[in-house]
């Protein structure tokens, strides 16, 4: 099972979903690993609070740029509270694999540099639980 997953993220990484510039962008981040040089830079075109157009570009792993391709694919159309509510484990399910630790980065490059240029954006943060002081 492990083959088709990885057959999966490799067809991901030769032929990448979303990958470019996009006109216009509404926000745009450049986030890296330094650990290994993965980079990756996640322009987003929101309207009416909901990602019409997502791209990325860069370089790294074969993990790293199949997983922006994936996060692409799965938050294009989606509201932007949709997409603040998508979870880095909800990522590592998409990639279908285990991770191991040292890799476990290099697959979460696109889930943080999404969020940040969703900060950039200046979309509303999704509510955080409030702790009770009883």
């Amino acid at each position: 099972m492990d083959d088709l997953y990885r057959d999966y993220i490799l067809e991901h990484y030769r032929r990448p979903h979303n990958f470019g510039v996009i006109e216009d962008a509404t926000a745009s981040f450049e986030g890296s690993n330094p650990l290994c040089g993965d980079r990756i830079t996640m322009q987003l075109g929101i309207h009416d609070g909901i990602v019409e157009r997502i791209g990325f570009t860069g370089r790294g792993c074969a993990i790293s740029q199949a997983s922006a391709s994936l996060l692409t694919d799965e938050v294009k159309g989606k509201t932007v509270a949709e997409v603040e509510a998508f979870r880095a484990d909800d990522l590592l399910d998409l990639l279908g694999i285990d991770i191991s630790p040292a890799r476990l980065k290099c697959a979460m490059l696109s889930h943080e540099t999404l969020h940040k240029a969703l900060d950039e954006a200046g979309a509303p943060r999704a509510a955080q639980p409030q702790e009770s002081n009883a």
